[in-house]
């Protein structure tokens, strides 16, 4: 799927990502997000994010270690396969630049999660998006907030009754999966 640059998106929540450029496999771009606002725990199984400052306090933390934060001007690294959430941790806007590499469907799936959560209220993704987004590219992306129970067990079921009531028709044409 191509996209034109800028495209901008925004969650309901807090967060509006603006993609600039996509060189080679490199996604870049910026991100504002106001305060106390940012995604729960994620992993990109085959991805590097790299976040830099350019105002604000960014918040941080790999599962399992203490937060850290960063001020103007430091860059934050998540490598491939590393759990991890971010957050404003000021109380002014964050405006940082980032990056995404390799592109594979990050900028998909994040416009497709973010749409659903502004239709729903930007609390969360709808159940069934969530379902769908989250089985067809679970090779990319993962919520660690989501308990393994629900996408095991009500994940199926969620997908089943999705197809009845044609709840995927809107995903038609959606990127192929990395495998």
């Amino acid at each position: 799927m191509q996209f034109e640059y800028p495209h901008i998106i925004e969650n309901g929540a807090g967060e509006r990502l603006t993609f600039h450029r996509l060189i080679g496999d490199r996604l870049e771009g910026e991100s504002i997000v106001q305060p106390n606002c940012g995604p729960p725990m994620h992993v990109h199984h085959s991805q590097e994010e790299g976040m830099t400052v350019l105002s604000g306090k960014l918040g941080i933390q790999i599962l399992g270690e203490e937060p850290v934060y960063y001020e103007v001007g430091e860059t934050a690294v998540f490598k491939a396969g590393v759990p991890h959430r971010f957050w404003n941790a000021g109380t002014t806007p964050m405006h940082c630049k980032a990056y995404v590499q390799p592109v594979q469907n990050f900028e998909y799936y994040l416009t497709e999660i973010f749409n659903s959560m502004q239709a729903n209220g930007g609390k969360q993704p709808g159940m069934f998006d969530a379902a769908w987004l989250l089985d067809r590219y679970r090779s990319e992306f993962d919520m660690l907030v989501i308990p393994a129970f629900v996408k095991k067990m009500v994940f199926p079921v969620v997908l089943f009754i999705g197809r009845l009531l044609g709840k995927f028709k809107k995903f038609e044409g959606a990127p192929a999966p990395i495998a």
